[in-house]
This record gives C-alpha cells, structure tokens and sequence, in this order.
C-alpha cells in the first residue's frame, strides 16, 4: 500500500500437533491522521497509511462538506506534526461550514451517538435520495466477493485490513481500497472517485468486506451510490435507510448466495 511503512512483530506461533515455533509476522499499520480545512482541525481518524488524499477528500464528501471536486482548490501532502500525520484541505472561498457543528456530528459518528428516523431524516437534508436505472444480474453480483477477495493484498499479508470496491454493471472492479477501518476504506473509495471519475457514481455498485453500517450507506448515498453490497449482514438501521434513501441493499454476499434487504427490484435473474 502507498506510502506506509510495513509493521513487524516477533510472535510465538502454536499450531495443534507441531512443535512451538517463533516468527515475524505482518501487522496492519496503523496511525492517526488529522484531517484540516484551511488549517482548522476537524477530525483525527486512525488509519492504515497510503491514500490520504482520497481518505480527506471522501471524509469532506461524505460529511457534506464538499460537493464535487471542484470545491477543492488542493490538497497538501500529508505531514509530520507532532508526532503524527496531519493532511490539510483548501477549498473554493464560496464553501460554507460549521465547524462546531461538524466535529459535534464526527464525535458522533465515531461514538455511535447516531439512531434512529430522525438522524435519517436530518441525512436526507443533505444527501436526497438516489434515483437510478441500475440493473445488476445476480449471476454477476455472485463473483463480486471473489473479485474484492483477489485484490486485497494487505488482509492476505497480515488478516487484519477491511476492503472495499466499487464496481460497474458488469461486474468490473474499478476501484479497491484496504485500511484497518471499514469507514475509512469507503471513503478512500469514494474520494478517489470524486476525484478522479467515474462520478457520480450512480450506475455503480459498492462492496465492503464486512458488515454494512448505517455510516456505509449513508457514505455510499453521499456519492450516489445506489447499491450497496456486503459480505455479512447488514444492521437494522442500515437496512431502515436504505428502503428510504433508494438503495439496494444486499447482505451476505458469499458463497453463491445473498440475501436483498431493500429495492431488490435493481437484481435481475
């Protein structure tokens, strides 16, 4: 993964009828970044390094900061700061923000303090819900997991990096990003599509490697997403926003079988 260094560990290995055995083992990076606008700290999130760019660019996103990359005059290098990794967003005069109001809802996030119709209702302030003719074959979602499987590098070197992946109508993955944070692999995903196409992405599928959140969908709706594909099952809040903001929203995607929470009416035999 870009630009990270690779963590190492000494461990004692022990497996049944073998002798005890020592080795270095592979470890997920991970560090803290935080993340500013126009030098005003917003956010700290831990991450696994590599990506930044997109990470801030998709957190701006998805938070409703920003609208499309055009309200991004540039992105600074991550730095060093203090001790830890700092990345800096400047964006067009004309975009307006709380910043109060914003690191109130990040706190938020990060502690589970969302529930609930009426946080749903406060989203669809920002994020209307998504209309699209996508159309997906079930045949062709079924290979989907083998597909993000075969590009996550980093969880086959050290078990221990969520995934996810964007992908077209046809099945083709576009686009994959792996950090110890599930969040933060979607926004990675997300930023490197608002940054660098296809956007919107409305007549695109995305897929993450574990279960699907409120925060996923409601990232994925931010981006326009319309469908919304998970290895394990989805939460019941997730499943309550997507049957309100349009989504198609499958779960246990693996093993040549899945189950459609909401809008299955986007699968096809």
């Amino acid at each position: 993964m870009t630009g990270q260094e690779q963590a190492r560990q000494r461990v004692l290995r022990y497996r049944l009828g073998q002798p005890l055995q020592t080795a270095d083992d592979r470890l997920a990076p991970e560090e803290p970044l935080e993340i500013r606008i126009r030098a005003r700290p917003i956010s700290v999130t831990m991450r696994t390094p590599g990506h930044d760019e997109d990470l801030a660019a998709g957190f701006l996103l998805t938070e409703g900061v920003i609208q499309s990359a055009e309200d991004i005059v540039k992105i600074e290098a991550p730095q060093r700061a203090g001790g830890f990794n700092l990345i800096n967003v400047f964006l067009r005069p004309e975009v307006r923000f709380d910043v109060d109001q914003l690191t109130r809802h990040v706190f938020a996030s990060s502690s589970c303090g969302l529930c609930g119709a009426a946080t749903i209702e406060q989203v669809h302030k920002h994020f209307p819900p998504v209309e699209s003719a996508l159309r997906i074959p079930i045949q062709t979602l079924l290979g989907l997991p083998d597909a993000l499987r075969a590009a996550q590098d980093e969880f086959a070197a050290t078990g221990g990096m969520h995934a996810a992946g964007l992908f077209d109508a046809q099945g083709k993955l576009l686009i994959v990003r792996e950090d110890v944070g599930r969040h933060n692999a979607v926004d990675k995903v997300l930023g490197h599509a608002l940054r660098h196409g296809p956007w919107p992405a409305a007549e695109h599928a995305l897929m993450v490697s574990g279960r699907a959140s409120f925060e996923i969908m409601q990232k994925a709706l931010a981006a326009r997403v319309p469908m919304v594909c998970a290895v394990s099952a989805p939460s019941g809040l997730a499943a309550d926003f997507a049957e309100r903001s349009g989504q198609t929203l499958v779960g246990f995607l693996r093993e040549g079988r899945l189950n459609a929470y909401a809008h299955e009416q986007r699968l096809t035999f």
